[in-house]
Protein backbone atom coordinates (compact mmCIF):
# COMPACT_ATOMS: atom_id res chain seq x y z
CA UNK A 1 0.00 0.00 0.00
CA UNK A 2 1.45 3.37 -1.06
CA UNK A 3 1.70 6.07 1.58
CA UNK A 4 0.35 9.61 1.39
CA UNK A 5 3.94 10.69 0.87
CA UNK A 6 4.16 8.45 -2.23
CA UNK A 7 0.95 9.83 -3.65
CA UNK A 8 2.23 13.35 -3.14
CA UNK A 9 5.46 12.46 -4.95
CA UNK A 10 3.48 10.90 -7.81
CA UNK A 11 1.40 14.06 -8.17
CA UNK A 12 4.50 16.27 -8.05
CA UNK A 13 6.34 14.20 -10.66
CA UNK A 14 3.28 13.99 -12.93
CA UNK A 15 2.70 17.75 -12.72
CA UNK A 16 6.38 18.48 -13.32
CA UNK A 17 6.55 16.09 -16.28
CA UNK A 18 3.42 17.49 -17.91
CA UNK A 19 4.67 21.05 -17.46
CA UNK A 20 8.10 20.18 -18.85
CA UNK A 21 6.60 18.38 -21.85
CA UNK A 22 4.33 21.35 -22.55
CA UNK A 23 7.31 23.72 -22.51
CA UNK A 24 9.29 21.36 -24.76
CA UNK A 25 6.37 21.12 -27.19
CA UNK A 26 6.18 24.88 -27.82
CA UNK A 27 9.78 25.98 -27.17
CA UNK A 28 11.17 25.29 -30.70
CA UNK A 29 8.72 27.80 -32.17
CA UNK A 30 10.23 30.60 -30.07
CA UNK A 31 13.94 29.81 -30.53
CA UNK A 32 16.40 30.07 -33.35
CA UNK A 33 17.86 26.96 -35.02
CA UNK A 34 21.26 27.32 -33.32
CA UNK A 35 19.81 27.38 -29.81
CA UNK A 36 17.50 24.48 -30.60
CA UNK A 37 20.41 22.38 -31.82
CA UNK A 38 22.44 23.19 -28.72
CA UNK A 39 19.55 22.25 -26.43
CA UNK A 40 19.13 18.86 -28.12
CA UNK A 41 22.73 18.01 -27.23
CA UNK A 42 22.21 19.49 -23.74
CA UNK A 43 19.13 17.33 -23.13
CA UNK A 44 21.03 14.13 -23.86
CA UNK A 45 23.94 15.21 -21.67
CA UNK A 46 21.53 16.21 -18.89
CA UNK A 47 20.11 12.68 -18.89
CA UNK A 48 23.67 11.44 -18.52
CA UNK A 49 24.34 13.87 -15.66
CA UNK A 50 21.26 12.59 -13.86
CA UNK A 51 22.86 9.13 -13.69
CA UNK A 52 26.03 10.69 -12.25
CA UNK A 53 23.97 12.35 -9.52
CA UNK A 54 22.22 9.10 -8.60
CA UNK A 55 25.55 7.27 -8.41
CA UNK A 56 27.60 10.00 -6.74
CA UNK A 57 25.10 12.30 -5.07
CA UNK A 58 22.76 9.67 -3.66
CA UNK A 59 24.85 6.50 -3.41
CA UNK A 60 28.32 7.95 -2.84
CA UNK A 61 29.99 6.29 -5.86
CA UNK A 62 32.42 8.84 -7.31
CA UNK A 63 32.42 7.84 -10.96
CA UNK A 64 34.41 9.28 -13.85
CA UNK A 65 33.19 6.72 -16.35
CA UNK A 66 29.65 7.70 -17.33
CA UNK A 67 30.99 9.34 -20.48
CA UNK A 68 32.18 5.89 -21.62
CA UNK A 69 28.61 4.59 -21.68
CA UNK A 70 27.54 7.64 -23.66
CA UNK A 71 30.34 6.88 -26.14
CA UNK A 72 29.36 3.20 -26.34
CA UNK A 73 25.81 4.10 -27.34
CA UNK A 74 26.99 6.71 -29.84
CA UNK A 75 29.47 4.37 -31.53
CA UNK A 76 26.94 1.51 -31.61
CA UNK A 77 24.72 3.78 -33.69
CA UNK A 78 27.52 5.01 -35.96
CA UNK A 79 29.16 1.62 -36.55
CA UNK A 80 25.93 -0.19 -37.41
CA UNK A 81 24.65 2.60 -39.68
CA UNK A 82 28.04 2.99 -41.39
CA UNK A 83 29.11 -0.62 -41.94
CA UNK A 84 25.98 -2.78 -41.81
CA UNK A 85 22.75 -1.06 -42.72
CA UNK A 86 20.15 1.55 -41.97
CA UNK A 87 16.43 1.31 -41.33
CA UNK A 88 13.95 0.79 -38.48
CA UNK A 89 15.15 -2.72 -37.63
CA UNK A 90 18.80 -1.69 -37.92
CA UNK A 91 18.13 1.26 -35.63
CA UNK A 92 16.45 -0.94 -33.03
CA UNK A 93 19.29 -3.43 -33.31
CA UNK A 94 21.95 -0.73 -32.94
CA UNK A 95 20.20 0.68 -29.87
CA UNK A 96 19.95 -2.81 -28.37
CA UNK A 97 23.64 -3.46 -29.08
CA UNK A 98 24.63 -0.19 -27.42
CA UNK A 99 22.53 -0.87 -24.33
CA UNK A 100 23.65 -4.50 -24.03
CA UNK A 101 27.30 -3.51 -24.44
CA UNK A 102 26.88 -0.83 -21.76
CA UNK A 103 25.22 -3.34 -19.44
CA UNK A 104 28.07 -5.81 -19.93
CA UNK A 105 30.76 -3.19 -19.31
CA UNK A 106 28.93 -1.87 -16.24
CA UNK A 107 28.63 -5.40 -14.86
CA UNK A 108 32.38 -5.89 -15.25
CA UNK A 109 33.01 -2.54 -13.53
CA UNK A 110 30.74 -3.60 -10.68
CA UNK A 111 32.49 -6.96 -10.34
CA UNK A 112 35.89 -5.27 -10.18
CA UNK A 113 34.96 -2.31 -7.98
CA UNK A 114 32.17 -3.32 -5.60
CA UNK A 115 33.21 -6.63 -4.09
CA UNK A 116 33.03 -6.94 -0.30
CA UNK A 117 35.87 -5.10 1.36
CA UNK A 118 36.78 -3.01 -1.70
CA UNK A 119 37.80 0.56 -0.98
CA UNK A 120 35.54 3.28 -2.48
CA UNK A 121 38.73 4.46 -4.19
CA UNK A 122 38.65 1.33 -6.39
CA UNK A 123 35.45 2.43 -8.09
CA UNK A 124 36.90 5.86 -8.83
CA UNK A 125 40.11 4.38 -10.25
CA UNK A 126 38.32 1.81 -12.40
CA UNK A 127 35.79 4.30 -13.75
CA UNK A 128 38.66 6.75 -14.32
CA UNK A 129 40.37 4.15 -16.52
CA UNK A 130 37.16 3.17 -18.34
CA UNK A 131 36.90 6.16 -20.74
CA UNK A 132 40.65 6.04 -21.33
CA UNK A 133 40.42 2.39 -22.38
CA UNK A 134 37.41 3.11 -24.59
CA UNK A 135 39.19 5.93 -26.41
CA UNK A 136 42.25 3.75 -26.97
CA UNK A 137 40.06 1.03 -28.46
CA UNK A 138 38.52 3.62 -30.79
CA UNK A 139 41.99 4.74 -31.84
CA UNK A 140 43.01 1.12 -32.40
CA UNK A 141 39.96 0.50 -34.58
CA UNK A 142 41.52 2.30 -37.52
CA UNK A 143 39.18 2.97 -40.41
CA UNK A 144 36.43 0.80 -38.90
CA UNK A 145 35.95 3.19 -35.95
CA UNK A 146 37.38 6.26 -37.69
CA UNK A 147 40.28 6.36 -35.21
CA UNK A 148 40.91 9.89 -33.89
CA UNK A 149 38.73 11.48 -36.60
CA UNK A 150 35.59 9.54 -35.70
CA UNK A 151 32.77 8.69 -38.10
CA UNK A 152 30.45 11.05 -39.95
CA UNK A 153 27.99 11.29 -42.83
CA UNK A 154 26.49 7.89 -42.03
CA UNK A 155 22.79 7.38 -42.87
CA UNK A 156 20.34 8.58 -40.24
CA UNK A 157 16.83 9.95 -39.86
CA UNK A 158 16.86 13.47 -41.26
CA UNK A 159 13.89 14.68 -39.29
CA UNK A 160 13.30 18.33 -38.58
CA UNK A 161 15.15 20.01 -35.72
CA UNK A 162 11.84 20.41 -33.89
CA UNK A 163 11.22 16.64 -34.04
CA UNK A 164 14.67 15.85 -32.63
CA UNK A 165 14.11 18.49 -29.95
CA UNK A 166 10.88 16.78 -28.90
CA UNK A 167 12.50 13.33 -28.88
CA UNK A 168 15.49 14.48 -26.79
CA UNK A 169 13.28 16.49 -24.45
CA UNK A 170 10.83 13.63 -23.94
CA UNK A 171 13.71 11.25 -23.19
CA UNK A 172 15.11 13.63 -20.59
CA UNK A 173 11.70 14.09 -18.96
CA UNK A 174 11.13 10.32 -18.90
CA UNK A 175 14.45 9.35 -17.30
CA UNK A 176 14.39 12.30 -14.88
CA UNK A 177 10.86 11.40 -13.74
CA UNK A 178 11.89 7.79 -13.18
CA UNK A 179 15.02 8.95 -11.38
CA UNK A 180 13.02 11.23 -9.13
CA UNK A 181 10.58 8.44 -8.25
CA UNK A 182 13.56 6.16 -7.54
CA UNK A 183 15.37 8.47 -5.14
CA UNK A 184 12.12 9.34 -3.31
CA UNK A 185 11.16 5.69 -2.85
CA UNK A 186 12.00 3.26 -0.07
CA UNK A 187 14.71 1.88 -2.35
CA UNK A 188 16.07 5.41 -2.69
CA UNK A 189 16.50 5.54 1.09
CA UNK A 190 18.70 2.45 0.76
CA UNK A 191 20.95 4.33 -1.66
CA UNK A 192 21.32 7.15 0.87
CA UNK A 193 22.06 4.61 3.61
CA UNK A 194 24.87 3.13 1.51
CA UNK A 195 26.31 6.61 1.04
CA UNK A 196 25.97 7.47 4.73
CA UNK A 197 27.17 4.27 6.36
CA UNK A 198 27.91 1.36 4.06
CA UNK A 199 29.18 -0.86 6.87
CA UNK A 200 25.98 -0.55 8.90
CA UNK A 201 23.85 -1.14 5.83
CA UNK A 202 25.71 -4.40 5.16
CA UNK A 203 25.11 -5.57 8.74
CA UNK A 204 21.37 -5.06 8.18
CA UNK A 205 21.50 -7.61 5.37
CA UNK A 206 21.43 -5.11 2.49
CA UNK A 207 23.32 -6.57 -0.52
CA UNK A 208 25.63 -3.61 -1.12
CA UNK A 209 27.63 -5.05 -4.01
CA UNK A 210 24.56 -6.24 -5.88
CA UNK A 211 22.76 -2.92 -5.50
CA UNK A 212 25.78 -0.88 -6.59
CA UNK A 213 26.38 -3.11 -9.60
CA UNK A 214 22.71 -3.01 -10.60
CA UNK A 215 22.68 0.76 -10.27
CA UNK A 216 25.81 1.06 -12.39
CA UNK A 217 24.23 -1.16 -15.05
CA UNK A 218 20.99 0.84 -15.12
CA UNK A 219 22.96 4.09 -15.35
CA UNK A 220 25.06 2.64 -18.16
CA UNK A 221 21.92 1.71 -20.12
CA UNK A 222 20.49 5.23 -19.70
CA UNK A 223 23.80 6.74 -20.82
CA UNK A 224 24.08 4.43 -23.85
CA UNK A 225 20.54 5.29 -24.99
CA UNK A 226 21.39 9.00 -24.66
CA UNK A 227 24.57 8.51 -26.70
CA UNK A 228 22.65 6.65 -29.38
CA UNK A 229 20.13 9.48 -29.67
CA UNK A 230 22.87 12.08 -29.84
CA UNK A 231 24.74 10.23 -32.61
CA UNK A 232 21.58 9.64 -34.62
CA UNK A 233 20.79 13.36 -34.43
CA UNK A 234 24.24 14.84 -35.13
CA UNK A 235 25.33 12.28 -37.74
CA UNK A 236 28.84 12.58 -36.27
CA UNK A 237 30.74 10.66 -33.57
CA UNK A 238 34.22 11.22 -32.23
CA UNK A 239 36.35 9.85 -29.37
CA UNK A 240 35.55 13.00 -27.37
CA UNK A 241 32.03 11.66 -26.78
CA UNK A 242 33.40 9.00 -24.43
CA UNK A 243 36.62 10.44 -23.12
CA UNK A 244 37.87 11.35 -19.67
CA UNK A 245 37.34 15.09 -20.20
CA UNK A 246 33.60 14.68 -20.67
CA UNK A 247 33.44 12.37 -17.65
CA UNK A 248 35.10 15.06 -15.52
CA UNK A 249 32.76 17.74 -16.86
CA UNK A 250 29.79 15.63 -15.82
CA UNK A 251 31.09 15.64 -12.24
CA UNK A 252 31.63 19.40 -12.34
CA UNK A 253 28.10 20.02 -13.62
CA UNK A 254 26.70 17.73 -10.93
CA UNK A 255 28.57 19.55 -8.17
CA UNK A 256 27.62 23.00 -9.48
CA UNK A 257 23.97 22.11 -9.90
CA UNK A 258 23.65 20.49 -6.49
CA UNK A 259 24.80 16.96 -5.72
CA UNK A 260 22.01 14.80 -4.33
CA UNK A 261 19.18 16.99 -5.66
CA UNK A 262 18.68 15.41 -9.11
CA UNK A 263 16.93 18.41 -10.66
CA UNK A 264 19.89 20.69 -9.86
CA UNK A 265 22.44 18.74 -11.94
CA UNK A 266 19.94 18.35 -14.79
CA UNK A 267 19.26 22.08 -15.00
CA UNK A 268 22.92 22.83 -14.33
CA UNK A 269 24.04 20.65 -17.24
CA UNK A 270 21.60 22.33 -19.60
CA UNK A 271 22.54 25.84 -18.47
CA UNK A 272 26.30 25.30 -18.50
CA UNK A 273 26.35 23.45 -21.83
CA UNK A 274 24.24 26.11 -23.56
CA UNK A 275 26.29 28.94 -22.05
CA UNK A 276 29.53 27.21 -23.02
CA UNK A 277 28.36 26.87 -26.61
CA UNK A 278 27.87 30.60 -26.86
CA UNK A 279 30.98 31.70 -24.98
CA UNK A 280 33.56 29.04 -25.89
CA UNK A 281 33.91 30.45 -29.38
CA UNK A 282 34.65 34.01 -28.27
CA UNK A 283 36.27 33.22 -24.90
CA UNK A 284 37.63 29.67 -25.27
CA UNK A 285 40.32 29.82 -22.60
CA UNK A 286 38.64 32.32 -20.30
CA UNK A 287 35.43 30.29 -20.28
CA UNK A 288 37.16 27.12 -19.06
CA UNK A 289 38.97 29.17 -16.42
CA UNK A 290 35.68 30.67 -15.21
CA UNK A 291 34.10 27.21 -15.05
CA UNK A 292 37.03 25.88 -13.01
CA UNK A 293 36.89 28.84 -10.61
CA UNK A 294 33.14 28.40 -10.17
CA UNK A 295 33.62 24.71 -9.43
CA UNK A 296 36.24 25.41 -6.74
CA UNK A 297 34.13 28.16 -5.16
CA UNK A 298 31.01 25.97 -5.02
CA UNK A 299 32.91 22.98 -3.58
CA UNK A 300 34.44 25.17 -0.84
CA UNK A 301 31.55 27.51 0.00
CA UNK A 302 28.47 25.60 -1.20
CA UNK A 303 29.28 21.88 -1.01
CA UNK A 304 25.66 21.03 -1.77
CA UNK A 305 25.67 23.14 -4.95
CA UNK A 306 23.33 25.88 -6.08
CA UNK A 307 20.04 23.94 -6.17
CA UNK A 308 19.34 23.98 -2.38
CA UNK A 309 19.97 27.74 -2.23
CA UNK A 310 17.67 28.41 -5.17
CA UNK A 311 15.06 26.04 -3.74
CA UNK A 312 15.01 27.89 -0.44
CA UNK A 313 14.72 31.24 -2.25
CA UNK A 314 11.81 30.04 -4.37
CA UNK A 315 10.09 28.58 -1.31
CA UNK A 316 10.51 31.89 0.51
CA UNK A 317 8.95 33.86 -2.36
CA UNK A 318 6.25 31.27 -3.16
CA UNK A 319 5.23 29.52 0.13
CA UNK A 320 3.19 26.73 -1.55
CA UNK A 321 6.39 25.53 -3.24
CA UNK A 322 8.25 25.05 0.02
CA UNK A 323 9.40 21.51 0.51
CA UNK A 324 7.22 19.73 3.03
CA UNK A 325 8.72 17.21 5.46
CA UNK A 326 7.97 13.60 4.50
CA UNK A 327 5.13 11.91 6.32
CA UNK A 328 6.24 9.02 8.45
CA UNK A 329 5.09 5.47 7.90
CA UNK A 330 3.08 3.75 10.62
CA UNK A 331 4.49 0.89 12.67
CA UNK A 332 2.38 -2.26 12.71
CA UNK A 333 3.02 -5.55 14.56
CA UNK A 334 4.40 -8.48 12.58
CA UNK A 335 4.82 -12.16 13.37
CA UNK A 336 8.41 -13.09 14.12
CA UNK A 337 9.67 -16.31 12.60
CA UNK A 338 13.45 -16.49 13.04
CA UNK A 339 15.39 -19.05 11.03
CA UNK A 340 15.19 -22.29 13.00
CA UNK A 341 18.24 -24.39 13.71
CA UNK A 342 18.39 -28.02 12.69
CA UNK A 343 17.85 -30.57 15.44
CA UNK A 344 21.49 -31.61 15.59
CA UNK A 345 23.13 -28.17 15.23
CA UNK A 346 23.21 -25.29 17.72
CA UNK A 347 22.39 -21.79 16.42
CA UNK A 348 26.01 -20.69 16.93
CA UNK A 349 29.21 -22.69 17.22
CA UNK A 350 32.74 -21.26 17.30
CA UNK A 351 35.54 -23.74 16.71
CA UNK A 352 39.23 -22.93 17.39
CA UNK A 353 38.83 -19.35 16.19
CA UNK A 354 42.04 -17.36 15.66
CA UNK A 355 42.30 -13.71 14.67
CA UNK A 356 45.70 -12.22 13.96
CA UNK A 357 46.81 -8.85 12.56
CA UNK A 358 50.38 -9.23 11.40
CA UNK A 359 52.35 -10.45 14.38
CA UNK A 360 49.62 -9.40 16.83
CA UNK A 361 47.36 -12.30 17.79
CA UNK A 362 44.08 -10.92 19.17
CA UNK A 363 42.19 -14.22 19.55
CA UNK A 364 43.75 -17.64 20.13
CA UNK A 365 41.80 -20.89 19.82
CA UNK A 366 38.43 -19.58 21.06
CA UNK A 367 35.70 -22.22 21.33
CA UNK A 368 32.08 -21.55 22.26
CA UNK A 369 28.64 -22.97 21.61
CA UNK A 370 25.38 -21.08 22.12
CA UNK A 371 22.11 -22.98 22.21
CA UNK A 372 18.67 -21.70 21.34
CA UNK A 373 17.00 -19.97 24.30
CA UNK A 374 20.36 -19.22 25.91
CA UNK A 375 21.91 -15.85 26.72
CA UNK A 376 25.68 -16.11 26.81
CA UNK A 377 27.50 -13.12 28.25
CA UNK A 378 31.13 -12.47 27.32
CA UNK A 379 33.06 -10.46 29.87
CA UNK A 380 36.66 -9.50 30.31
CA UNK A 381 38.92 -6.48 30.67
CA UNK A 382 39.48 -3.98 27.86
CA UNK A 383 41.63 -5.46 25.09
CA UNK A 384 40.57 -9.04 25.82
CA UNK A 385 39.25 -9.50 22.24
CA UNK A 386 35.50 -9.35 22.92
CA UNK A 387 34.55 -7.01 20.07
CA UNK A 388 36.98 -8.77 17.72
CA UNK A 389 35.15 -12.01 18.46
CA UNK A 390 31.88 -10.32 17.44
CA UNK A 391 33.44 -9.17 14.18
CA UNK A 392 34.72 -12.65 13.39
CA UNK A 393 31.28 -14.16 13.89
CA UNK A 394 29.45 -11.54 11.81
CA UNK A 395 32.01 -11.13 9.00
CA UNK A 396 33.74 -14.17 7.55
CA UNK A 397 36.71 -12.18 6.28
CA UNK A 398 37.78 -11.07 9.76
CA UNK A 399 39.16 -14.30 11.19
CA UNK A 400 42.56 -15.77 10.42
CA UNK A 401 41.74 -19.41 11.15
CA UNK A 402 39.11 -21.59 12.76
CA UNK A 403 35.47 -22.09 11.85
CA UNK A 404 32.17 -20.44 12.70
CA UNK A 405 28.85 -22.24 12.19
CA UNK A 406 25.46 -20.54 12.14
CA UNK A 407 22.47 -22.88 12.16
CA UNK A 408 24.87 -25.67 11.25
CA UNK A 409 26.17 -23.78 8.18
CA UNK A 410 29.81 -22.72 8.08
CA UNK A 411 29.97 -19.02 7.26
CA UNK A 412 33.25 -19.38 5.36
CA UNK A 413 34.49 -16.00 4.16
CA UNK A 414 30.97 -14.68 3.73
CA UNK A 415 30.23 -10.96 3.76
CA UNK A 416 28.09 -9.54 6.58
CA UNK A 417 24.94 -9.45 4.45
CA UNK A 418 25.21 -13.16 3.67
CA UNK A 419 25.67 -13.94 7.36
CA UNK A 420 22.64 -11.80 8.23
CA UNK A 421 20.69 -13.98 5.78
CA UNK A 422 21.63 -16.99 7.93
CA UNK A 423 19.95 -15.31 10.89
CA UNK A 424 22.67 -13.26 12.62
CA UNK A 425 21.93 -9.76 13.89
CA UNK A 426 24.59 -7.50 15.39
CA UNK A 427 24.68 -4.22 17.29
CA UNK A 428 27.85 -2.16 17.65
CA UNK A 429 29.84 -0.93 20.63
CA UNK A 430 29.39 2.66 19.47
CA UNK A 431 26.09 3.78 17.98
CA UNK A 432 26.28 3.17 14.25
CA UNK A 433 23.31 4.72 12.44
CA UNK A 434 22.36 6.89 9.45
CA UNK A 435 22.31 10.47 10.67
CA UNK A 436 20.35 12.06 7.81
CA UNK A 437 17.62 9.40 7.73
CA UNK A 438 14.58 9.45 9.97
CA UNK A 439 13.77 6.86 12.61
CA UNK A 440 11.09 5.33 10.38
CA UNK A 441 13.47 5.18 7.42
CA UNK A 442 16.10 3.39 9.52
CA UNK A 443 13.52 0.80 10.56
CA UNK A 444 12.49 0.35 6.93
CA UNK A 445 16.13 -0.35 6.05
CA UNK A 446 16.28 -2.99 8.76
CA UNK A 447 13.28 -4.75 7.23
CA UNK A 448 14.85 -4.97 3.78
CA UNK A 449 15.82 -8.63 4.13
CA UNK A 450 12.30 -9.54 5.28
CA UNK A 451 9.98 -7.21 3.34
CA UNK A 452 12.18 -5.79 0.58
CA UNK A 453 11.91 -2.18 -0.58
CA UNK A 454 9.66 -0.80 -3.37
CA UNK A 455 11.72 0.81 -6.13
CA UNK A 456 9.27 3.57 -7.07
CA UNK A 457 7.05 3.95 -3.99
CA UNK A 458 7.05 4.38 -0.24
CA UNK A 459 5.10 2.09 2.02
CA UNK A 460 2.55 3.48 4.41
CA UNK A 461 3.34 0.82 7.02
CA UNK A 462 6.46 -0.74 8.47
CA UNK A 463 5.94 -4.22 9.88
CA UNK A 464 7.86 -4.71 13.12
CA UNK A 465 8.14 -7.73 15.43
CA UNK A 466 6.77 -7.20 18.92
CA UNK A 467 10.14 -7.18 20.75
CA UNK A 468 11.34 -4.36 18.49
CA UNK A 469 8.12 -2.45 19.18
CA UNK A 470 8.74 -2.93 22.91
CA UNK A 471 12.13 -1.21 22.57
CA UNK A 472 10.55 1.59 20.53
CA UNK A 473 7.92 2.23 23.19
CA UNK A 474 10.35 1.96 26.11
CA UNK A 475 12.70 4.57 24.63
CA UNK A 476 9.99 6.89 23.24
CA UNK A 477 11.11 6.29 19.64
CA UNK A 478 7.56 5.45 18.56
CA UNK A 479 6.69 9.14 19.04
CA UNK A 480 9.55 10.58 16.94
CA UNK A 481 9.38 8.45 13.78
CA UNK A 482 9.81 11.48 11.48
CA UNK A 483 12.90 12.77 13.35
CA UNK A 484 16.36 12.42 11.80
CA UNK A 485 18.53 10.09 13.85
CA UNK A 486 21.30 12.68 14.11
CA UNK A 487 18.99 14.70 16.38
CA UNK A 488 18.22 11.87 18.82
CA UNK A 489 19.56 11.55 22.34
CA UNK A 490 22.18 8.93 23.13
CA UNK A 491 19.62 6.68 24.80
CA UNK A 492 17.28 6.89 21.82
CA UNK A 493 20.13 6.10 19.42
CA UNK A 494 21.00 3.02 21.47
CA UNK A 495 17.37 1.96 21.50
CA UNK A 496 17.00 2.53 17.77
CA UNK A 497 20.05 0.43 16.96
CA UNK A 498 18.72 -2.46 19.02
CA UNK A 499 15.26 -2.10 17.46
CA UNK A 500 16.84 -2.18 13.99
CA UNK A 501 18.73 -5.37 14.79
CA UNK A 502 15.57 -7.00 16.15
CA UNK A 503 13.66 -5.87 13.05
CA UNK A 504 15.86 -8.20 10.96
CA UNK A 505 14.29 -11.11 12.89
CA UNK A 506 17.57 -12.82 13.82
CA UNK A 507 17.89 -16.21 15.43
CA UNK A 508 21.40 -15.37 16.71
CA UNK A 509 21.73 -11.95 18.34
CA UNK A 510 25.15 -10.36 18.93
CA UNK A 511 25.03 -7.34 21.25
CA UNK A 512 28.12 -5.25 22.01
CA UNK A 513 27.48 -3.21 25.17
CA UNK A 514 23.86 -2.36 24.30
CA UNK A 515 23.24 -0.58 27.63
CA UNK A 516 26.31 1.69 27.63
CA UNK A 517 25.28 5.20 28.68
CA UNK A 518 21.63 4.31 29.31
CA UNK A 519 19.53 5.14 32.33
CA UNK A 520 18.52 2.45 34.81
CA UNK A 521 14.97 2.40 33.44
CA UNK A 522 16.26 1.96 29.87
CA UNK A 523 18.63 -0.83 30.96
CA UNK A 524 15.77 -2.58 32.76
CA UNK A 525 13.55 -2.39 29.66
CA UNK A 526 16.28 -3.83 27.46
CA UNK A 527 16.97 -6.58 29.98
CA UNK A 528 13.30 -7.59 29.98
CA UNK A 529 13.27 -7.66 26.17
CA UNK A 530 16.39 -9.85 26.03
CA UNK A 531 14.91 -12.31 28.52
CA UNK A 532 11.75 -12.45 26.45
CA UNK A 533 13.77 -13.13 23.30
CA UNK A 534 15.44 -16.16 24.84
CA UNK A 535 12.47 -17.47 26.84
CA UNK A 536 9.62 -16.93 24.35
CA UNK A 537 11.33 -16.84 20.96
CA UNK A 538 14.23 -19.23 21.60
CA UNK A 539 16.94 -16.89 20.38
CA UNK A 540 20.61 -17.50 20.98
CA UNK A 541 21.91 -14.23 22.41
CA UNK A 542 25.59 -13.32 22.81
CA UNK A 543 26.12 -10.26 24.99
CA UNK A 544 29.25 -8.21 25.66
CA UNK A 545 28.75 -6.15 28.77
CA UNK A 546 30.80 -4.51 31.52
CA UNK A 547 27.86 -4.05 33.91
CA UNK A 548 28.17 -7.27 35.94
CA UNK A 549 24.93 -6.59 37.81
CA UNK A 550 23.08 -6.45 34.48
CA UNK A 551 24.89 -9.60 33.35
CA UNK A 552 24.00 -11.42 36.55
CA UNK A 553 20.27 -10.65 36.12
CA UNK A 554 19.78 -11.95 32.59
CA UNK A 555 22.58 -14.39 31.66
CA UNK A 556 22.31 -18.13 31.31
CA UNK A 557 26.08 -18.61 31.09
CA UNK A 558 29.21 -16.46 31.14
CA UNK A 559 32.48 -16.75 29.25
CA UNK A 560 35.49 -14.77 30.46
CA UNK A 561 37.99 -13.68 27.80
CA UNK A 562 41.49 -12.68 28.78
CA UNK A 563 44.28 -11.82 26.35
CA UNK A 564 42.40 -13.40 23.47
CA UNK A 565 41.71 -16.76 25.13
CA UNK A 566 38.86 -18.25 27.12
CA UNK A 567 39.93 -17.89 30.74
CA UNK A 568 36.83 -19.36 32.31
CA UNK A 569 33.35 -20.54 31.41
CA UNK A 570 30.53 -21.33 33.79
CA UNK A 571 27.26 -20.33 35.39
CA UNK A 572 26.60 -16.77 36.48
CA UNK A 573 27.38 -17.47 40.14
CA UNK A 574 30.52 -19.46 39.37
CA UNK A 575 32.01 -16.68 37.30
CA UNK A 576 30.87 -13.68 39.33
CA UNK A 577 32.18 -15.21 42.56
CA UNK A 578 35.42 -16.46 41.02
CA UNK A 579 38.69 -15.24 42.51
CA UNK A 580 40.28 -15.80 39.10
CA UNK A 581 37.89 -13.28 37.50
CA UNK A 582 38.51 -10.77 40.26
CA UNK A 583 42.25 -11.13 39.65
CA UNK A 584 41.76 -10.43 35.94
CA UNK A 585 39.76 -7.27 36.56
CA UNK A 586 42.31 -6.11 39.12
CA UNK A 587 45.08 -6.41 36.52
CA UNK A 588 46.93 -9.42 37.89
CA UNK A 589 48.67 -11.85 35.53
CA UNK A 590 46.77 -15.12 35.19
CA UNK A 591 46.84 -18.09 32.84
CA UNK A 592 43.91 -19.24 30.78
CA UNK A 593 42.26 -22.49 31.77
CA UNK A 594 40.39 -24.95 29.64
Amino acid sequence: MASLSSKRVYRTVALGAITALAVIAIAPFFMDIYTTNILIRAFYLAALVMTVDILWGYTGILTFGQSAFFGIGAYACALVFTHYGFGPLWAIGALAIGILAALAVAAIVGWLAFYHGASPLYASIITLALPIVLVQLIFAGGRWTGSSSGLSAFPTYYWSTETWFWIAGAYLVLVTSLGFLLVRSDFGRILVAIRENEERAAYLGIPISRIKTGLMMASGAVGAAAGFGYAAFTNVVAPELGDFLLGTELLIWTALGGRGTLIGPVLGAIGIDVTASYLSGTLPFLWKLLTGIAFVVVIVLLPRGLAPILGQAIGFVIPPLRRKPPQSAELVPADWRPIAASFDAPPLKIDELICQYGSLRVLTGVNATVKGGELLSIVGPNGAGKTTLMRCVSDGSERTAGRVYVQGVEIGRGAPQSIVALGVGRSFQNTNLFDTLTVAECLMLARYGVDGAPMFARRAEIRMPEPALDIMRATGLDKVLATETGSLSHGMKRGLELAMVLATEPSVLLLDEPTAGLTKAERTAIGHTLKRLTDEYGLAVVLIEHDLDFVREISSRIVVLHQGSVLMEGTVEEVVNSELVRAVYSGEQVEAVA
